[in-house]
């Protein structure tokens, strides 16, 4: 029997899926109407969120990682350090071709297999090599990155100052504080550098002098480069005068080679031995990598530099308790660990293709560090109150939010705080923003993963 209720050219079956699809969309319309009428109204619902009024006012926003602060001649520096560790540290043809190989091997070392690495590794030549022409070269961009955002003024040294730099190695911080900081190119300072392998402290102290060669004091009367004085030995090792500065590097990642101690354990040992070494009026900066177990022990040292009566000068913008401590972070906990990072792009090409070739490409530079230095009562006292203006240190990447809004997470004297980008500045990992807030702070709204306070954001 031929059907007669069909449109010329449609299958007979045609009407019925238009039909279903057509009740499909007004079902789905029916329901979201009805979740808007009974949600609408409540607080939280996506659709209401980019009409809420902004809890504070962008003041200003710094910038922890800005490329454009490195001194032009220290960019040249890194640019072309190969060919200066290549003038102090010549290696042949051959031992070239095998320094991807020798980097990727080192790197297992220094990671997965750090449990059978002989403590004195650095000795060996080739590892020297691999060591200062790779895991050097990368340090020496993040540090100059980071000292020359931090500015000369985060480091009050003087003419005749005495500096500590503990587990030295080829002196990359005393390397890269040189580079990144003009102005203290012109300070008459000696700097002790402790390491336990002597000749990797040789060859630090020979790219340092190959660095400054290229990068002279503006003052035509200072010094050409800092004084050095080399001490083999680990922490603790005695030196004759005692230091206004004292940093490691990367020092306590070191120690967990044996797996002897825990975070706890190393900070409270360790804090008492850096103490030791202070002089009365002093600044310390620790730097480790950007993981849960080193951001631990960052936050540990902090609450020991608290303690003794130092102020925080960065990152954290308040010397109340750590808000991402990163405890039980590498068992899977929920705490957040403190840490910044910034994209390599910027990074010398020739390192970039190094790390290729090694199969260790890197896209992002990652750390966790802390600078303290003495101050007084009035000074900590001050930076403990939650009064506009408020500082937020910005700690993570965007982080997509219901209602199509952006948020990051940071640290203030609200303790952890979920920053909402409402006109889409776009922080960046490190930022410090200072804003002007409005209404009462007690009354904000908790993020439901971390419990951490919203605080939205506008220009």
């Amino acid at each position: 029997m031929k059907r007669t209720d069909t449109v010329p050219g449609e299958k007979w079956y045609g009407k019925f899926v238009k039909n279903n699809t057509a009740g499909k969309k007004q079902t789905i319309a029916r329901k979201y109407t009805e979740k808007k009428q009974l949600h609408g109204s409540q607080p939280g619902y996506p659709s209401q969120e980019r009409f809420r009024a902004a809890d504070a006012k962008l003041i200003t926003v710094t910038h922890l990682f800005n490329a454009s602060a490195v001194p032009d001649d220290a960019r040249k520096v890194l640019d072309n350090f190969s060919a200066i560790v290549q003038g102090v540290f010549p290696s042949n043809s051959r031992q070239l071709r095998s320094l991807p190989l020798d980097i990727r091997q080192l790197s297992h070392e220094l990671t997965d297999e750090r449990a059978v690495r002989r403590l004195g590794y650095m000795n060996n030549p080739a590892y020297i090599s691999a060591y200062v022409r790779y895991f050097t070269w990368w340090n020496l961009v993040r540090l100059t990155r980071l000292f020359a955002n931090l500015g000369s003024r985060s480091f009050p040294l003087k003419d005749g100052d005495y500096c500590l730099d503990i587990g030295s190695g080829p002196l990359t911080v005393v390397t890269a504080l040189w580079l990144a900081c003009p102005e203290l190119r012109n300070r008459k300072l000696t700097w002790y550098c402790m390491d336990i392998s002597q000749n990797v402290l040789s060859t630090g102290e020979d790219i340092y002098l190959s660095a400054a060669a290229r990068t002279p004091p503006a003052d035509s009367n200072a010094e050409p480069h800092w004084n050095i004085i080399r001490i083999k030995g680990p922490m603790g090792t005695n030196i004759r005068e005692k230091a206004s500065f004292i940093t490691c590097a990367n020092m306590f990642n070191e120690l967990y080679q044996d797996g002897q101690f825990t975070p706890e354990e190393l900070a409270q040992k360790y804090a008492a031995a850096l103490r030791s070494y202070a002089d009365t009026k002093h600044t310390v900066f620790v730097v480790e990598p950007g993981v849960p177990r080193q951001a631990r022990i960052i936050s540990l040292l902090r609450d020991s530099f608290i303690k003794s009566g130092m102020a925080i000068t960065a990152p954290c913008p308040h010397v109340q308790a750590c808000a991402m401590n990163g405890l039980h972070a590498r068992t899977g906990g929920t705490a957040k660990w403190c840490n910044f990072a910034f994209s390599t792009e910027d990074a010398p090409q020739e390192l970039l293709k190094l790390s290729a070739d090694a199969g260790i490409p890197k896209e992002r530079a990652v750390l966790s560090f802390v600078l303290a230095t003495t101050a007084t009562p009035e000074v900590v006292q001050s930076r403990q109150t939650c009064e506009s203006p408020l500082t937020l240190r910005i700690t993570s990447d965007p982080i997509r939010l219901p209602g199509h809004r952006t948020g990051y997470y940071a640290c203030s004297t609200l303790g952890l705080t979920l920053a909402v980008d409402v006109s889409e500045c776009r922080y960046k990992s490190g930022d410090n923003v200072t804003v002007k807030t409005s209404g009462d702070l007690r009354t904000l709204r908790k993020d439901a993963k971390t419990g951490a306070k919203e605080l939205s954001i506008e220009e």
